[in-house]
Parts: structure tokens; C-alpha cells; sequence
């Protein structure tokens, strides 16, 4: 039944396409011939369309989304339909009523003059990011384990990355200083301070805690995974190809913690996990030390 309800409103996202053909429908004999339908960081329009051009571009750009929405909220349902999901779901709808309200903005400044106010709009979606990412994790990771039998802690950071990744904060802080618009403002905000999060998380790194239980992941003092010793089936260390990319990775029942190009596979019972670490072999004799203390029936 959660899984009908939740297919159910994904396929209720789609009604974003006949509600931007009748904003459209409206306002159709009062639009110029040609119309703004692109503006600069202090919303001054630098961008012409016909109002038949306009419409046809918003709604295959909204049709491309829908549909790359909707193959993934299926994906997202094939198994259990959890906070996560629910959460990506809500992702989406944002997303859509965002391109739904810049849409109404962009035509009641053509037809009326009315100044574009997008800052609450814009400020909803790296929000709505925030959220999703939050709810993903805690459904994702599994059940901590005790304290008392902690057997060995090791940190895999990445503080180069978080010295690259530093640099555009910089940037787009400067940037924010010098456009009039406030919403533009707050919104190249929300886009520095995501991205001083990802400095963070970089500088600090995943941090391994290996105990008579498993191993948990945890960084910033949040725990992101937890590993059952009883789920691990085989593990050894590998290298990592930058294509597979840094950080949090991975989709379905694959996931990465990785800050450079060496990793422990692990593999269970639920999927495979990548634990990044300069010397791996010192993973690897933890998880000895871990699987040591597994009695299997």
C-alpha cells in the first residue's frame, strides 16, 4: 500500500506540465511578441523568446525532468518505500514548484513589469537538497552498535580536497558582494554555505569504528553507515579510480567514503561498501580483528 501511495504521487508531478501550458493559456493575448525570458543576477532581462518558443522550451525542459523524476522515484520504490525516498520524492516536487513559480514570475514581468522576487523560490531547492540528503542517510544506516566494545578507530580525511573545494566558496562569496539583488544574494549564500559544509566534511573525513559488532562510518560526529560483522562476506584492499569520484558515492546497494585512490571492498550480504584509507592494509587488520570475534551459526 506505501508503495501505491508513493507511485501514486510521482505520477501526480506531471500535472506541472498542463498547469505551465495554462499559466501560458492566461495571459497568451497580453505577452509582447518578444518576450524576457532570461535575466542577469540584478534581474534585468538579457534574454529574448516568442512566446511559442518560450512555451515550447519550458515544457520540454519540465517533460525531460518528469520524466528523469519518475524513472527514479520507480527505482526508489522497487524495494521499501522509507524516509529516503520520501524525502527524494519531495526533492522533486520542489524542484517542479520552482519551475512552476520562476515561470508565473517571468510571465507577470512580461505582461505587468512586475519585478522578479525568486529569492524564497531559489533558497527552497538547495534546502530541499539539504533535506533529502539528511533523510538518505539516516534511512540508510542501519543500528549503531555499543560503545564498550569498540576495538580500534582510524580516520581516512581528505584535507586537500577541503583546500580546493574552499576556493569557489571564496569565489562566490566576492560574486554575492557585488550583485544589487538580495534574493540573488541569498542564494549564492546557500550555495557558499553548502559548499563550506562539503569543506568540512573533507577537512574532519570519515571516521572508522571498528567493534566487536561490525564497523560504523561516521564524520562530523554523525554516524552515515553502520556494518554488521555478521553481513561481511569477503573484503581486500583496492585501488580507486577518480571516475568513480570522492566523498559520499554510490547509489542502490553500493556506497563509497572515499577521499583518495585507495580502498577496502567490502562486501556483504546487503551490498558493497568502499572505505577509503592512505594504508588500507591497516583496514584490513582491523576487519580481521573484527571478523575474529564472529561466531556464525
Amino acid at each position: 500500500m506505501n508503495r501505491t501511495v508513493f507511485r501514486a504521487f510521482a505520477l501526480l508531478l506531471w500535472l506541472a506540465l498542463p498547469l505551465a501550458a495554462l499559466e501560458y493559456w492566461q495571459v497568451w493575448d497580453k505577452l509582447p511578441a518578444r518576450m524576457a525570458t532570461h535575466f542577469n543576477f540584478a534581474n534585468q532581462p538579457n534574454g529574448w523568446m516568442t512566446p511559442g518558443e518560450s512555451l515550447r522550451f519550458i515544457l520540454v525542459m519540465m517533460a525531460g525532468m518528469l520524466a528523469v523524476f519518475s524513472v527514479l522515484a520507480w527505482i526508489a520504490s522497487r524495494k521499501s518505500v522509507n524516509g529516503g525516498a520520501w524525502a527524494l520524492l519531495g526533492l522533486f516536487y520542489v524542484s517542479m514548484a520552482t519551475l512552476v513559480a520562476v515561470n508565473q514570475a517571468m510571465l507577470s514581468f512580461n505582461v505587468d513589469g512586475k519585478p522578479l522576487n525568486l529569492g524564497p523560490w531559489l533558497a527552497a531547492v538547495p534546502v530541499a537538497v539539504v533535506v533529502f540528503v539528511v533523510a538518505f542517510l539516516l534511512s540508510q544506516r542501519g543500528q549503531a552498535f555499543p560503545r564498550s566494545e569498540v576495538l580500534a578507530e582510524e580516520v581516512h580525511s581528505g584535507r586537500l580536497w577541503g583546500l580546493v573545494l574552499s576556493v569557489p566558496v571564496v569565489g562566490i562569496l566576492a560574486v554575492a558582494t557585488q550583485v544589487p539583488s538580495r534574493s540573488a544574494q541569498a542564494g549564492l549564500g546557500l550555495v557558499a554555505l553548502f559548499l563550506l559544509g562539503a569543506v568540512a566534511l573533507a577537512w574532519t573525513g570519515f571516521h572508522y569504528v571498528f567493534t566487536r559488532a561490525g564497523v560504523e562510518v561516521r564524520t562530523l560526529g554523525f554516524r552515515l553507515r553502520s556494518i554488521p560483522a555478521l553481513q561481511i562476506k569477503e573484503y581486500k584492499a583496492e585501488s580507486w579510480s577518480p571516475v568513480g569520484g570522492y566523498g559520499i558515492r554510490g547509489v542502490g546497494s553500493k556506497r563509497a567514503y572515499v577521499w583518495g585512490n585507495k580502498v577496502v571492498h567490502i562486501l556483504t550480504t546487503n551490498g558493497e561498501v568502499f572505505l577509503g584509507h592512505s594504508d588500507p592494509e591497516r583496514i584490513v587488520h582491523e576487519l580481521d580483528r573484527v571478523m575474529g570475534h564472529v561466531t556464525r551459526g
